[in-house]
């Protein structure tokens, strides 16, 4: 039986299949190496990256809730230098595209690691994360405001000519808005959604589980807004999309991509099976099959409307 084509085009990063690790809940890949073949993924995003070392926040920073988790990791991380000379050797000899998650605290930060980045040749692209504070703007995330956002788009593009992925918060009114001034200010694509704020309190003890008291909701639980934002926001911009958001199966992956996702990020599965991403894209694959479906790209964005 014909094996279908998987290949996509992610604004001009290509990707031998849609499948792509959602930066956080992945490390630095090698922590999945003894599970799965990392070279049949799309693409790898690692965990976030920070100019300086990020200690995050004190535990506990992690809650299992009902169909989902809430975390408060607080993006910790080994920082530029020590991803240089620690992380970025392993990640070197894989062959999926490399994509490193980068955030800062102020503009000039996020733009200062971009520019570091442009020199790493094993990185293939970026993922912003716009859905961290402004420590200039009072704690407002950089995500929560168009014009703040495309700001730091527009000082990353002016730093690197890889592939930029900015990575839209679900906290805002319009998703939309944000999409279109990112897509204005040079993203090549997007990635929609990151997670939900939430919160989780223990009635036994009187007080939040969390230490940081809020934290970020991901898993199933959250997969029908992410399906509806990834689709309006599909119909909003003219650059890729990737689906993130609740994706723990192969049906899942091939809904996202059915309302218009090129590619789709597996996040919270990996922490409940680590061998999610590789049984996903066997998933993709048979599904296809059996569909008598040659190429992927004739069923992304195939949603019947009536």
């Amino acid at each position: 039986m014909t094996t279908p084509n998987l290949t996509v085009d992610l604004g001009g990063l290509t990707l031998k299949n849609p499948i792509l690790t959602a930066s956080g809940t992945f490390g630095y890949a090698r922590e999945f190496s003894s599970y799965i073949d990392l070279n049949q993924l799309g693409g790898i995003i690692v965990k976030g990256l920070s100019l300086e070392p990020a200690r995050g926040n004190p535990p506990p920073r992690i809650v299992e809730t009902p169909c989902g988790m809430l975390n408060a990791i607080g993006l910790e991380n080994v920082g530029f230098e020590a991803f240089l000379t620690e992380k970025l050797p392993f990640l070197q000899t894989l062959s999926p595209p490399i994509i490193a998650n980068i955030y800062g605290k102020t503009i000039e930060e996020y733009a200062g690691l971009a520019e570091r980045l442009e020199d790493t040749g094993a990185i293939r692209g970026m993922e912003i994360n716009i859905s961290c504070p402004n420590v200039k703007e009072g704690g407002i995330a950089f995500g929560a405001d168009p014009e703040v956002a495309a700001a730091v788009v527009r000082a990353v593009r002016k730093k690197t000519t890889k592939h930029l992925m900015v990575k839209l918060s679900p906290n805002v009114t319009d998703i939309t808005r944000i999409a279109r001034a990112v897509e204005d200010a040079g993203a090549d694509s997007l990635s929609v959604i990151n997670t939900l704020t939430g919160m989780a309190v223990d009635l036994a003890t009187r007080k939040p589980k969390l230490a940081n008291i809020t934290g970020g909701l991901s898993g199933p639980a959250i997969k029908p807004i992410a399906l509806r934002m990834v689709f309006q926001v599909v119909h909003a911009v003219k650059i890729p999309v990737v689906g993130v958001g609740g994706i723990m199966n192969a049906t899942d992956a091939l809904e996202f991509l059915m309302v218009g996702a090129t590619a789709v990020q597996v996040g919270t599965a990996n922490f409940t099976n680590p061998m999610s991403t590789i049984e996903i894209l066997e998933g993709i694959t048979h599904w296809l099959r059996q569909e008598k479906v040659d190429d992927i790209r004739q069923f992304i964005g195939s949603l019947v409307i009536p």
